[in-house]
């Protein structure tokens, strides 16, 4: 009769166990000293090797050569644990034996001393399935059992034991199976059965099995049975209905061509594949975090469940987007995946989340975008219609070479006087190549105050350095340098900007002038309320016209009038509805 493979390779000795080493080592060296504990719980995910420790420590115990760590396998003790027949070793399944009835049985048998063997053991598998009842009636002979009596409660769901049960046994946590381990164990048992497997078709296999040696096995067999001696990583992918390498490589590139008719016609050919929704998500979910972790920690992560070909590729892929993009697709698929799970109509779903994965590879980086909303496409100065459009439409030069702006709140316009338009520093537009710099109003100026000079170095430097907010919220500003500082007059909406780079201005400013420069910034006209870049922050008027209460009290306006407050109205905008004095309440 045909044993599966599971059953077949099961280990027999602690060193035949895939990884566990934390409860082997514990164990072997509990059995050599000769402390071994009369309770033991083993929790863990399904297929880590919980029962098969359980046995293993048995023979262990009753082998006629132990107590001993290397039971010899051949002694009937050792035999007949490992088919299940030994009389000292009873193995309970607490699924179907879980009352209370079934306990006082367990306590009668406990009773008496083996028939053959040094211990009588008790393996109840599936233990979170005993009824509380069974479990008070099993306290008093789990914790003062006779000396011959070794209890193992093997459970998936740990947190289910109750604790008076926890407190009296010995607990041990098996861990999932490394993904590495599992693909060499299929590999070496594909070497016993004579199977010529490729390395990307065991890696589906164990990804599969999701840590579970036994489940991978299972897996195994059944690819076997499907496709002969030989295993194809695309045979196994459709025998297990995971998505082809294919399919994610038209996803990524519709992803990077940012291409919804590309998205579409994904959907199509998986729905006419008969495809699950859900099941792709699944697949495309674990395979975006993959993307991510290549990007991040490089092809080699050990965090990668894949093989070394598949871990090359996904590299390639990873490069051609950034972390910020991998880490918002992540959650856009983790979201998509929930939702599936209870849509009415999962193909309109999985299609509108992967056009949301589109269209957030299209969203800009909110830096980026108020750098591109500060900056004018237009150039800060122009001079009159006099000047010749090609001297215009020709410059090359940059943002930092644009001339000081007016003190004031709007654009710098053109200031010349009567009669210069179209002449910079004494030549004449027919004079300028097409190339030349800009003609500008400050160029134009026979003078320029101190002030005006330092503003435009202070511009200049500001925009070499790739500071664009602060530059920005300079030529909004008002300069004075009186008194050896060096003062910003700045409008409410760029109060904050000039404060929070106060040192940056005061280092760029001490070089500039030469000396310590000490910087200071304040409203320009603190005699109006602070109004927002839109609409303006409401005046104590408007608020009353608006439907807000008027009558703020002593305490509402002193809070009113204090500068943060201005700040947060000038940047935020909105009503003030009420205002509470917290000592009088």
């Amino acid at each position: 009769m045909y044993q599966v493979i599971a059953r077949k390779y099961r280990p027999q000795t602690f060193q035949q166990v895939v990884n566990q080493q934390h409860v082997k080592q514990t164990l072997e060296n509990a059995v050599a000293k000769g402390r071994v504990a009369h309770g033991y719980i083993f929790a863990g995910q399904r297929g880590t090797g919980k029962t098969t420790v359980a046995r293993i420590l048995a023979k262990c115990l009753n082998c006629v050569k132990g107590p001993t760590i290397t039971p010899d396998l051949e002694c009937p003790s050792c035999r007949e644990i490992a088919a299940s027949s030994s009389m000292d070793v009873i193995e309970i399944d607490a699924a179907s034996n879980r009352g209370i009835d079934d306990v006082r049985e367990l306590r009668e048998a406990v009773r008496y001393r083996p028939s053959r063997d040094r211990y009588k053991v008790f393996i109840i598998d599936e233990a979170h399935q005993i009824t509380d009842a069974a479990f008070n009636a099993l306290l008093k002979t789990l914790e003062e059992p006779p000396e011959w009596v070794v209890f193992m409660l093997c459970t998936t769901e740990a947190h289910k034991i109750p604790p008076t049960i926890v407190s009296r046994c010995q607990n041990f946590t098996f861990q999932m199976v490394d993904f590495d381990h599992v693909v060499a164990h299929l590999q070496w048992i594909c070497e016993q059965e004579g199977i010529e497997a490729e390395a990307d078709a065991l890696s589906v296999i164990a990804l599969a099995g999701d840590g579970s040696i036994r489940d991978s096995l299972s897996t195994l067999d059944q690819a076997i049975a499907s496709f002969g001696k030989t295993l194809h990583a695309a045979d196994v992918r459709d025998l297990l209905g995971v998505v082809s390498s294919e399919v994610l490589d038209e996803f990524a590139a519709a992803l990077v061509h940012q291409s919804p008719p590309g998205m579409l016609e994904l959907v199509e050919k998986l729905t006419a594949r008969g495809q699950n929704p859900q099941h792709f998500c699944r697949d495309l979910t674990r395979f975006i975090r993959n993307l991510m972790v290549a990007r991040m920690m490089g092809a080699d992560s050990r965090l990668i469940a894949a093989s070394a070909g598949e871990r090359q590729r996904l590299s390639a892929l990873a490069a051609q987007f950034s972390e910020e993009d991998l880490t918002r697709y992540l959650q856009l698929a983790l979201s998509l995946y929930r939702d599936l799970q209870h849509a009415p109509h999962p193909r309109f779903h999985l299609e509108m989340g992967l056009l949301k994965l589109v269209y957030a590879g299209k969203m800009v980086e909110l830096e980026k975008a108020l750098a591109a909303a500060s900056s004018d496409p237009q150039p800060r100065a122009q001079a009159s219609d006099d000047v010749s459009s090609p001297a215009r439409e020709g410059s090359t030069s940059s943002r930092a070479a644009a001339p000081p702006p007016a003190p004031g709140r709007g654009r710098m316009q053109a200031a010349q006087p009567a009669g210069t338009a179209g002449v910079a520093k004494g030549n004449t537009p027919a004079a300028s190549p097409a190339g030349a710099e800009m003609v500008t109003g400050a160029q134009l100026a026979p003078t320029a105050s101190p002030r005006d000079d330092f503003r435009s170095r202070l511009l200049e430097a500001l925009r070499t350095q790739g500071h664009e907010f602060t530059a920005d919220a300079v030529e909004h500003s008002t300069i004075d340098l009186a008194g050896g500082d060096v003062h910003f007059l700045a409008p409410p909406d760029l109060q904050f900007s000039l404060e929070s780079a106060s040192q940056l201005l005061s280092e760029i400013s001490g070089r500039l002038l030469g000396r310590r420069a000490r910087v200071r910034v304040t409203l320009a006209d603190t005699t109006n309320p602070p109004r927002n870049v839109s609409e303006g922050a409401p005046t104590r008027a408007e608020a009353q016209e608006s439907g807000a209460s008027g009558d703020y009290g002593p305490a509402g306006e002193r809070a009113l009038a204090h500068p943060q407050v201005q700040k947060f109205l000038a940047a935020f905008g909105g009503q003030i509805r009420q205002v509470r004095d917290l000592k009088e309440t």
